[in-house]
């Protein structure tokens, strides 16, 4: 009926994705699945593109500004956001990672984008880090702890088994849905200018549903128009 992933390619039973993708008997969740084989736990199971997913309903602690703050759902609603995912505290790519981000969170600031760092450390372990690191003793915005795993779960980036979050970005449009999203691996990180640029792409097709943003675009530079008369042109 269909075929698994392996961990050296990926193939996909045209007939099984053309059921979940247009069947209308299957349920509307369910249409835009793939399946994947676990290795581990010797079993099929779905996976499904989250962009479009609305971040579902959650309490976490974080650390900022001095202070311990609760963050829900209801407070990416209504701006847009970025959730960035990272292993764990006292480590060594991810000290870098949200150094870069801090050192660009006034850029996000401006164009009305907040920052949240996520991993499954307590809120207690982000402040003990932000005391004892220079790099991290720099961050402004808010270290979200997750040792619940709630909000790694609901964005797919849990790595079970270690209890440990993956590398994920996720940005969250004002109506609370992942519109760009990437995971990278453990030993890779992330250029917060490359971000910074994701998001004021997907603020300007936010703003102008009827244009798309080509490579490398940056504001002011010309956007596409999408229409018969541009196939086969470009």
């Amino acid at each position: 009926m269909f075929s698994h992933f392996s961990s050296k390619k990926m193939v996909i039973d045209v007939d099984f994705y053309y059921q979940l993708s247009y069947n209308k008997t299957v349920s509307k969740s369910d249409r835009f699945k793939l399946y994947r084989y676990n290795e581990k736990q010797h079993k099929e199971e779905f996976i499904m593109s989250l962009i479009g997913k609305k971040v579902s309903d959650f309490k976490a602690k974080a650390y900022v500004d001095g202070e311990f703050k609760e963050v829900t759902q209801k407070d990416l609603e209504g701006k847009w956001s970025v959730l960035f995912f990272y292993p764990a505290d006292f480590t060594f790519v991810c000290p870098t990672e949200l150094e870069d981000l801090q050192n660009k969170y006034e850029d996000f600031k401006k164009i009305g984008c907040q920052i949240y760092s996520v991993s499954c450390d307590t809120e207690f372990v982000h402040k003990a880090w932000h005391d004892s690191s220079e790099r991290i003793g720099k961050i402004e915005y808010p270290m979200i702890g997750d040792p619940t795993g709630q909000l790694s779960r609901d964005l797919d980036v849990m790595i079970e088994g270690e209890g440990l979050a993956e590398r994920g970005t996720f940005v969250i449009n004002p109506k609370g849905e992942v519109v760009v999203y990437e995971v990278n691996a453990g030993n890779i990180g992330r250029n917060a200018d490359e971000l910074f640029r994701k998001v004021e792409a997907a603020q300007f097709v936010y703003e102008h549903g009827d244009q798309v943003c080509p490579a490398k675009w940056h504001p002011g530079e010309e956007t596409l128009k999408p229409s018969i008369d541009l196939v086969g042109k470009l």
